[in-house]
């Protein structure tokens, strides 16, 4: 039940944050299902200077509820963090001095079929894993500048110092 109101609040947030940016700007014409695959999930909680890069190379400061495109870079600053909660309900947060790539996410709630890779740069970053890995471990990838991990676990942390 917890984690059903907790996915219930963070669409309310990103239903919030994507009605206030619809004001602001026209919608391109695009369907409705290319949307929500653009679309990896939400900031949850944001702590001191974290920006969002997107694949495009716009950066843009992180903020409690803004959206998290599926190729997506987040870098935090000295004494900042952040958590994204993705669309598969998988956690992440990244510690501070870090800079982590969203390099892949797919995923299909009816068929909960997905696969998610995630590359950190420098620092440091706790996961836990959402439906994708639950049904598919072999489809949740981290990678880091000397090694790949495959998920078997649900709950895990990893930190690289950036350095080959």
């Amino acid at each position: 039940m917890k984690n059903f109101l907790n996915v219930l609040g963070g669409l309310a947030l990103l239903g919030a944050t994507m009605m206030a940016q619809a004001q602001t700007t026209p919608a391109p014409a695009t369907p409705a299902g290319a949307v929500a695959d653009l679309q990896a999930g939400f900031v949850k909680s944001v702590r001191g200077n974290v920006q969002l890069l997107s694949a495009a190379g716009t950066a843009r400061t992180a903020a409690a509820g803004d959206a998290l495109g599926s190729v997506d870079r987040i870098v935090t600053g000295p004494d900042s963090s952040a958590a994204v909660v993705l669309r598969d309900d998988t956690t992440l947060v990244v510690g501070p001095s870090s800079r982590m790539d969203l390099k892949e996410f797919h995923f299909d709630s009816t068929t909960r079929d997905g696969g998610l890779l995630v590359s950190l740069l420098r620092g440091s970053m706790r996961m836990i894993t959402g439906l994708i890995g639950k049904t598919n471990p072999d489809a949740v990838r981290v990678e880091t500048q000397t090694a790949t991990i495959g998920i078997r676990g649900t709950d895990f942390i990893v930190q690289t110092d950036g350095k080959p």
